[in-house]
């Protein structure tokens, strides 16, 4: 691993400006103290809400797949957890978390948990997942598509903003094969068993909403062009699965607390804040969400029997958290996203002009 950190790509520290001070110049933004987290909120999960439900997340052996999969859990669903990451077979990121243990982790936070090893690249092993589904359970509820696997591809903030001309094709690719492919495997011999009865829920897991990806440029063009789209497999698929009652979302965690993430900053989910207080993260990674955060949007809107009203959209967990009141672990209810829409309004109205 890189003694540089590799930070999260939905939530790189943004350049911003502050209010105005009183000579007129602008100034660094700087996230006050008051900013970093709301205070510790009461909630608690209802540990039936999806019993009797059956969910399939793929992507589930870290990061927000995991905390997606967890969350199901503590609402009592029966998830099938997909991913290349086994107790004898590492994927090409070489780390220690496995789909088994999210598996377990389910099944441990009252839910049951199903562990299937799959490289969702590979369409007749997708169909078989399908069939397998069917033949178990008959249906699916809940459909996470949270594929993803290109964390290194994409590189650390050093190869960040490599044009494409310069760029390592081969790599490039890959992301996409990665990011899109692999959505458009897994929704397609999927979705079938979705749609076999009103009410089902689609989640295209991205990073950066429409709004954010639309007035920045991500990383490189390979990056961008595959969150991107991403956002819009929930547009158009939503479009697809309105007739037969379903609901398909896309929805973007914040700078979020990964296994990986963690590791870059010497620190544990338990000791995250240190990397802030000893300077080893940058200052807004005092607004940083664990995966279970986004794994509880995805619950509360499972759980919504008016879920059809975000068909087609482009949501954050920290909007649905103040939609629907759930927390994170802490009892915060963290919202980076705005904060860096208010840098970027703050930076558009104090820069000079050129």
């Amino acid at each position: 691993m890189s003694a540089r950190p590799v930070l999260p790509s939905s939530c790189a520290p943004q350049a911003a400006a502050a209010s105005a001070p009183a000579d007129g110049r602008a100034r660094p933004f700087v996230l006050g103290a008051e900013r970093r987290h709301t205070r510790a909120m009461a909630w608690s999960p209802n540990r039936n809400a999806l019993r009797g439900r059956v969910a399939v997340v793929t992507g589930a052996t870290r990061g927000a797949g995991r905390g997606i999969a967890a969350a199901l859990g503590e609402a009592g669903a029966t998830v099938v957890c997909t991913g290349r990451s086994t107790g004898s077979t590492r994927s090409e990121y070489n780390r220690p978390e496995t789909i088994e243990e999210t598996a377990e982790l389910v099944t441990h936070l009252g839910g049951t948990g199903i562990a299937v090893a799959l490289d969702h690249l590979d369409p007749a092993r997708v169909k078989a997942l399908a069939d397998g589904i069917r033949a178990d359970h008959g249906h699916i509820d809940v459909l996470v598509n949270d594929i993803w696997g290109g964390e290194l591809l994409k590189g650390g903030p050093a190869q960040w903003n490599t044009p494409i001309w310069a760029h390592d094709l081969d790599k490039g690719l890959r992301i996409l094969r990665l990011a899109i492919d692999t959505h458009l495997v897994t929704s397609h011999h999927l979705l079938p068993l979705l749609i076999d009865r009103p009410g089902g829920l689609l989640v295209e897991v991205t990073d950066g909403t429409l709004e954010y990806n639309a007035a920045h440029y991500r990383i490189s063009v390979f990056y961008d062009l595959a969150k991107v789209s991403v956002n819009r497999l929930a547009f158009s698929q939503g479009h697809e699965l309105k007739p037969h009652g379903a609901t398909a979302v896309a929805i973007t965690p914040g700078w979020l607390r990964s296994e990986m993430m963690l590791d870059n900053f010497g620190v544990s989910e338990e000791s995250w804040r240190d990397a802030v207080d000893r300077k080893m993260a940058p200052p807004d990674f005092a607004l940083s969400e664990s995966p279970r955060y986004v794994g509880r949007a995805v619950v509360a809107l499972a759980s919504d029997p008016d879920r059809s009203r975000w068909n087609q959209r482009s949501v954050s967990s920290a909007q649905l958290a103040h939609e629907y009141g759930f927390t994170d672990l802490d009892g915060s209810r963290p919202d980076i996203w705005r904060y860096f829409e208010e840098a970027d309004s703050s930076a558009s109205r104090f820069d000079p002009p050129v």
